[in-house]
């Protein structure tokens, strides 16, 4: 039996054949929980896969949608990422109200992406925005690209690992001049879980409505690409074969953004409830040191991070390198690998010019240094903070915006 897409012709073996691959390497994968982590982390793999799953098949880019709202005047990943929050504020609210539920006169949950927000976090945010856009996809999409085969996605996680080896040696800086002066602002501490939540809701509906109306005002006849949907030229035969029909229908076209978003909103929750929110940037600090360590370059003590939450980095000495965050990350980039094998989207996507690879590790560099004095990406000081009803998440999101906005015209001119 043959499927055919256009002109592509996938027979039935190599299908298999890479069915069987991929389900060899996450057999393998699973096996090193068993050997060298602690049982906990299997969630976080599980969750890795999902997320990197998800963001494949419904092209969940926190990059495109504030790029492409400054370069195209497209909003579709943006509503995407609307109502992952929308999701995600309902859950933590709940979630949070248990553990804390007079936060007028309590603490926050300490697991809650809650941070000192001052000038410190709009540099980060504004950093971040520009690096993000430099490198063609933030920290998570550029994780789950590798997946996909993306070369440039590659040296742009390199371009992170040295930037955030940057933070760490002028972090004291930091520290000593802003950050230990700023002081965290949880919402519902000043105006109860109700009113949090209604500040919340009117901000993200507010820019829901500048989003449709950008998108009505340049709507001229754009529109998204779709990716074409495999059809196959016979029905099921066997019990075999109608189990891999499923699975083709799961992948034979794009995820509407919206529906990416709630499921990333759902695996935030899931997190949540157990551990804490979403977040990659901790982990690749971890690596950052480690491999600056390896090559003689300690990296000095830094002050006060372990008062910090968020994606702040865990740096004990003599710590196993199968981690949560570890496969968590790990498991993004298997998880989109995975997806794009089954829908036949994988491919070693190569830059044809060399100042791309060179965009790639500069725009790295920026988004990692703003990654690490902002504590977290997109998905953790941006996608985890608002929902945790933290000040910081909007005041990170401001400086996304200017970022974006500066490489866009940066681009628009030297394209």
């Amino acid at each position: 039996m043959t499927f055919n897409s256009n002109n592509l012709s996938i027979s039935r073996p190599n299908y298999q054949f890479w069915v069987i691959v991929v389900a060899l390497g996450i057999a393998s994968l699973c096996a090193l929980l068993s050997l060298f982590a602690e049982a906990s982390v299997a969630v976080f793999w599980l969750v890795g896969l999902a997320f990197g799953v998800t963001v494949q098949r419904s092209r969940f880019c926190f990059t495109s949608a504030f790029r492409d709202f400054f370069l195209l005047g497209q909003v579709r990943v943006l509503k995407g990422i609307l109502a992952g929050l929308a999701v995600s504020t309902i859950g933590f609210v709940v979630i949070m109200s248990m553990s804390s539920p007079n936060p007028a006169f309590g603490s926050p949950p300490s697991d809650a992406n809650i941070l000192p927000v001052g000038l410190s976090t709009l540099i980060a945010g504004t950093l971040f925005g520009i690096g993000m856009v430099l490198a063609g996809g933030c920290v998570s999409g550029s994780l789950y690209r590798m997946g996909e085969g993306y070369v440039a996605s590659w040296v742009a996680i390199f371009g992170v690992i040295t930037g955030l080896f940057f933070l760490n040696q002028t972090w004291n800086w930091w520290w000593h001049n802003l950050i230990s002066r700023e002081t965290p602002v949880w919402l519902p501490a000043e105006f109860t879980y109700t009113g949090a939540l209604l500040i919340t809701t009117i901000g993200l509906l507010a820019i829901l409505y500048v989003s449709v109306w950008k998108e009505r005002k340049v709507s001229a006849g754009f529109t998204m690409p779709q990716i074409k949907q495999l059809t196959s030229d016979s029905q099921p035969t066997n019990s075999i074969s109608e189990i891999f029909s499923y699975v083709r229908r799961a992948f034979s076209k794009e995820w509407n953004p919206i529906t990416g978003g709630i499921i990333l909103g759902l695996l935030n929750i899931l997190l949540f409830i157990r551990f804490h929110p979403l977040g990659v940037v901790g982990e690749i600090s971890r690596w950052s040191t480690s491999l600056s360590n390896s090559l003689g370059i300690p990296t000095p003590h830094l002050e006060g991070m372990d008062l910090l939450g968020a994606c702040a980095p865990i740096l004990a000495e003599g710590a196993s390198w199968f981690t949560e965050g570890f496969f968590l990350n790990t498991g993004i980039v298997a998880g989109a690998f995975c997806s794009a094998m089954f829908a036949r989207e994988f491919k070693l996507r190569i830059p044809k010019s060399p100042i791309r690879y060179v965009q790639s590790m500069v725009g790295g560099i920026v988004m990692g240094y703003g990654a690490g004095l902002g504590l977290g990406c997109t998905l953790g000081a941006f996608f985890s903070a608002i929902p945790s009803l933290a000040l910081n998440g909007w005041v990170y999101a401001v400086g996304l915006t200017i970022g974006a906005y500066i490489s866009v015209q940066w681009l628009k001119k030297f394209s």
